[in-house]
């Protein structure tokens, strides 16, 4: 996806990277290109000070291409992370933000077979640049999905549901029942963690970092299916012996924090148990004991879904696509809890999804 030279060109910059370089407009209509709109960033840094609202130019199709109207892209962690250069993953500058979305169809190319006009599309990839109004991509970079869903579900569908789920798929043979133990478990990853596990019949304790509202997020926590909701204080208190006796321990933990927190989920384990790493929020490393290691075997992984797509086909990803949309339409996974705020005032989102303690995913909107 990075390398399929289309050129884009601004009224002040010339870009030219991949076919995804385009943009656009109002949701009714492709615009005129004055109305075409993208958030750049030419340089890595800052987020409030690197990232920048232009105006493009609407690419010209070729006959595998298609025609994107953007509807909806949220601002995720891994988003931030790339523009301030932090990333496993980051595109040739300037670069237009963001990773995740949904947008629809408006025209599609000669060749284009698996979409049509007007149907729903998601990126299949991480990098193609979805903080934009309107886009040529290739129809290769594209996901269809039921249109028949929730907006906010779609435009956050690629990202972390995928990687919940791999996450409590992949490492462990869990059985209905069973246990699982994360943190960060009000992140967007975490809220889908807690609904596929309730769906899987698995049964989750949710530690969370203290804070003035938490009985309002614990009683949110559980009306998604959460089992316990515990903060890292309480995790770390002597009486957590007598809360384990009363259940099977954990055999996978799921860890975005790092640092202490970490320690405390690897104390928790079952023997033989996993702990994944997906993040790390604390920026502090992950340590295990040497007894850990030895006398409760415990294992050490980690999980990066740009990973696991490079190493399955793009069907196995639609596939996985697919079974999440199935989890939605059944009312079994919904959006984390989102604020929808318009491109123009993408400074104030950007601002909002930074700060700590904060609910709610910013999710950008195009029209």
């Amino acid at each position: 996806m990075w390398g399929r030279g289309a050129l884009l060109r601004t009224r002040t910059v010339s870009l030219a990277w991949g076919r995804g370089w385009s943009a656009a407009a109002p949701c009714s209509a492709p615009a005129e290109p004055s109305r075409v709109r993208a958030l750049i960033y030419g340089h890595h840094g800052d987020p409030a000070k690197v990232v920048e609202l232009k105006n493009l130019e609407l690419a010209a199709m070729g006959g595998s291409d298609v025609h994107v109207k953007m509807l909806a892209a949220p601002i995720n962690p891994s988003d931030i992370n790339m523009i301030q250069g932090n990333y496993g993953l980051l595109p040739k500058l300037p670069a237009v933000g963001g990773n995740e979305g949904v947008g629809q169809v408006v025209a599609v190319g000669g060749s284009v077979t698996g979409v049509k006009p007007g149907d729903w599309v998601i990126p299949a990839n991480a990098g193609l640049g979805t903080w934009r109004t309107e886009a040529v991509f290739s129809e290769e970079a594209l996901i269809g999905v039921p249109s028949d869903i929730p907006l906010q579900s779609a435009a956050t569908l690629s990202v972390n549901p995928c990687t919940a789920y791999r996450m409590l798929m992949d490492f462990e043979q869990l059985q209905p029942g069973d246990w699982v133990i994360q943190n960060a478990s009000n992140s967007g990853v975490g809220q889908a963690v807690i609904q596929i596990a309730a769906a899987l019949g698995l049964r989750t304790i949710n530690v969370v970092r203290d804070r003035p509202d938490l009985q309002e997020l614990t009683d949110r926590l559980k009306s998604l299916g959460a089992e316990h909701v515990l903060t890292e204080e309480e995790l770390r208190k002597h009486e957590m012996k007598n809360f384990f006796k009363d259940m099977p321990q954990p055999r996978l933990a799921l860890n975005c924090v790092g640092g202490k927190s970490s320690t405390e989920l690897l104390r928790h384990l079952a023997p033989g148990g996993t702990m994944v790493t997906y993040g790390g929020m604390a920026k502090q490393p992950v340590i295990a004991s040497v007894s850990q290691l030895i006398f409760k075997d415990l294992k050490l992984r980690g999980f990066w879904l740009s990973q696991w797509k490079k190493d399955h086909s793009p069907a196995q990803f639609k596939e996985l696509i697919l079974t999440l949309c199935g989890l939605i339409g059944r009312g079994q996974l919904t959006a984390p809890a989102c604020s929808e705020v318009p491109l123009q005032d993408y400074e104030r989102a950007l601002e909002a999804s930074m700060q700590p303690f904060v609910s709610s995913k910013q999710i950008l909107t195009m029209c």
